[in-house]
């Protein structure tokens, strides 16, 4: 019997042990060999494991589909009455030669439209975006001095990506004068709901779409300008030079001091009528209502929302900080609007129609579906290939082990848990190590126990040795067919190395797994297990024995047959369609209408409201709402003209359809629906995240 440097005895394991380390063997039995000495340290370890686990799977960002936003900052400049050719001349053409020259820019891109330049300065895969918004942001002095005056003034779009977009309401106000509702309900939101909207953690911008701007104007009767030989101009001096409070010092009285201030900011229209314009040569004031008309008026506008065919509406954009959370943002966003609803006017309320957490809780609920079949038909097939019950529950026990590690792996690593990255996960992947491992112990020790012999550490041990090498040579070559995915840049990066990452993750925590806490379990449960080979077994060994002998008896024929199918296969394949990534049912559609480019606004809203009522005519069952976006935002990150109309239509659920037996055949008979009943535009079908991911996609191209 062996001892130790003190004298004591050594255990059969603890002897193995000592003759591996003295022999020279190699890490995994060296591994396997400390696991089974350190049993008490491994469980702890495992609990620590599952702790940590947890505590990441609980602060796991949730999203339906990956971000395949690239690093970039976006460059607004509203220039209203500028033409595309003014507005790239004296504002896109400084910003672009401004921001040339900057540290790991990969390009810098532009876009001009009437009243509008967007730049966009796109950033190198793996730039912080924070520090590549400060570098824009300093350079953004030198374009303002380039910009000609009164040209508008250059400034950063909101920290967020293409699919920031989580939250959307209508702020409704059916009680209120019809001619002026629009401009009270912007006046409304813009005051009341999107400061407080702003405060949520995780918003970083409330952007507002529809309505009408409330502007301060002076609609001037040219005939009497002309008769009182005011100018245009002697008009803006006034109206500037009078709109403004001044400091003047302060007198002292006795042993008190009075503030000495001059207050001149317009505090309505009557203060704006009563600002004198010039004298007369005979000393008579001419003031700005003898100019003409001061009244409230929208400013011009170039976007537009319509809902449900009753009109125009407004509406707001709550838009998620870059990297936040969208489920539980979202969640908040609902939480905020349910506490200011009591806070409005008399007659208005917030009335939510996109909310990002319906589709995450749905797509998590169908991922969390996946992997509980999953896991439920690996744990069958174990106990039925097993025939033991502890050696399948052991086995099973891998999985959520692994889960649990590749969430730790995905939090740490920055990503978040959607479809394709939760998605992608195979249990049979992952419980290979351990099925593998406690199949040959369940073997050693069922002969050892036929033969009447001692099961004990030691043959756990030596059972364990036998398969450690190929275990890990078998995982690594499944890791390493998924680290070509890892190299993947640009789109299919954002999309696939998530997905990627966490099979990694999940894998080297199964392949751990199997080499250190299978052989400890095994120790504990399985050291009077009885091996036999199950009925499932039996039958398949009845079949493939003679199937067996007439394949090696006929080896030509048996390859020339599997060269045939091979031959047969690479035709069929070179048949099927092929798709970047599956569907996602967003239980939505999103319908583009495209008008030729000189169309008004005004003539795109009628347009937008003509398809809302015919979906609600032709689908009333299947439809839920339709809200129809022309035309750009206040905050223009998506620069659409008013010649392009965004509709989303929020579904019921499919159980309650009767038009279509499915959402393919529904989009079928939308297109045909609509191509009769609004003809001279043309329609294009998608899905609402889908919608912006292709246009992010045609935005790297």
């Amino acid at each position: 019997m062996r001892t130790d440097p003190a004298g004591h005895a050594l255990s059969p394991v603890q002897e193995d042990a000592a003759l591996l380390r003295g022999t020279g063997a190699g890490a995994l039995d060296r591994l396997v060999a400390w696991s089974l000495t350190n049993r008490l340290l491994v469980l702890v370890l495992v609990v620590l494991v599952v702790v940590l686990g947890a505590r990441s799977a609980m602060s796991l960002p949730i999203d339906a589909v990956p971000d395949v936003t690239n690093v970039q900052v976006q460059i607004l400049t509203d220039a209203p009455g500028l033409g595309p050719l003014e507005i790239e001349r004296f504002v896109t053409y400084p910003v672009e030669g401004a921001m040339s020259g900057l540290p790991e820019v990969e390009e810098i891109r532009s876009l001009s439209r009437f009243g509008l330049s967007v730049v966009t300065v796109v950033f190198h895969e793996g730039t912080d975006i924070y520090w590549a918004r400060q570098i824009v942001g300093e350079r953004l002095a030198d374009a303002r001095d380039a910009i000609p005056a009164g040209f508008g003034v250059p400034e950063l779009a909101p920290v967020s990506s293409g699919l920031g977009e989580i939250f959307q309401f209508e702020v409704r106000g059916d009680g209120l004068p019809p001619e002026d509702r629009a401009m009270l309900l912007r006046d409304v939101l813009e005051a009341q709901i999107a400061p407080r909207l702003r405060t949520v953690p995780g918003v970083v911008e409330i952007n507002t779409f529809g309505g009408e701007l409330r502007t301060w104007q002076v609609q001037v009767t040219p005939e009497h300008m002309a008769s009182l030989g005011v100018s245009l101009n002697d008009l803006f001096v006034a109206l500037e030079d009078n709109n403004v409070n001044v400091g003047g010092g302060y007198l002292v009285k006795g042993r008190e001091q009075t503030l000495v201030r001059g207050v001149a900011l317009y505090e309505d229209l009557d203060d704006l009528r009563a600002v004198v314009v010039r004298t007369t040569a005979e000393g008579n004031p001419i003031t700005v209502d003898m100019l003409g008309t001061v009244t409230f008026a929208p400013m011009i506008r170039q976007g537009a929302v319509t809902r449900d065919g009753r009109g125009e509406v407004v509406t707001g954009i709550g838009m998620m900080l870059l990297g936040a959370n969208s489920r539980v943002v979202s969640s908040a966003l609902q939480e905020a609007v349910e506490g200011i609803a009591p806070t409005l006017p008399d007659g208005v309320t917030i009335e939510v129609f996109y909310d990002r957490t319906e589709l995450v809780e749905r797509t998590i609920g169908t991922v969390a579906q996946n992997l509980f079949e999953g896991g439920v038909l690996v744990i069958a097939v174990l106990l039925l290939t097993l025939g033991n019950l502890r050696g399948g529950l052991i086995v099973a026990s891998a999985i959520p082990l692994s889960m649990l590690v590749a969430f730790t792996g995905m939090n740490i690593a920055g990503l978040s848990g959607n479809l394709m990255s939760l998605g992608a996960i195979d249990f049979g992947l992952i419980v290979d190590g351990s099925v593998v491992m406690i199949e040959n112990i369940l073997r050693v020790v069922g002969e050892r126990r036929k033969k009447g012999l001692v099961v004990n550490d030691a043959v756990i041990l030596g059972a364990a040795r036998e398969v450690a090498s190929p275990i890990a040579f078998a995982v690594g070559i499944i890791i390493l067919v998924y680290l070509p995915i890892l190299g993947l840049t640009g789109i299919e990066g954002k999309m696939f190395r998530p997905m990627a990452a966490t099979v990694v993750f999940a894998l080297i925590g199964s392949m751990a797994f199997a080499m250190v806490l299978m052989p400890v379990l095994a120790a504990v449960f399985l050291a009077r297990a009885d091996e036999h080979e199950t009925w499932l077994l039996r039958a398949a060994h009845a079949v493939y024995r003679p199937v067996l002998g007439f394949a090696m008896t006929r080896r030509w024929l048996v390859t020339s047959l599997a060269m045939l199918g091979f031959v047969g296969s690479v035709g069929v394949a070179a048949t099927l369609g092929a798709e970047f990534v599956p569907k996602l049912d967003e239980g939505a559609v999103a319908i583009q209408i495209i008008r030729p480019p000189s169309v008004s606004l005004e003539e795109s809203v009628v347009q937008a409201g003509a398809v809302e009522r015919s979906l609600w005519d032709r689908f009333p069952d299947e439809i839920r709402t339709v809200v129809s976006k022309t035309g750009r935002a206040e905050i223009a990150t998506d620069p659409m003209g008013v010649d392009f109309s965004d509709l989303i239509v929020m579904l019921q659920p499919p159980d309650a359809w009767t038009a279509a037996h499915d959402k393919q055949d529904l989009v079928r008979q939308m297109e045909e629906a609509l191509r009769a009943d609004v003809p001279g535009v043309n329609f294009a079908f998608s899905q609402p995240i889908e919608l912006r991911t292709n246009e992010i996609g045609r935005a790297h191209v």
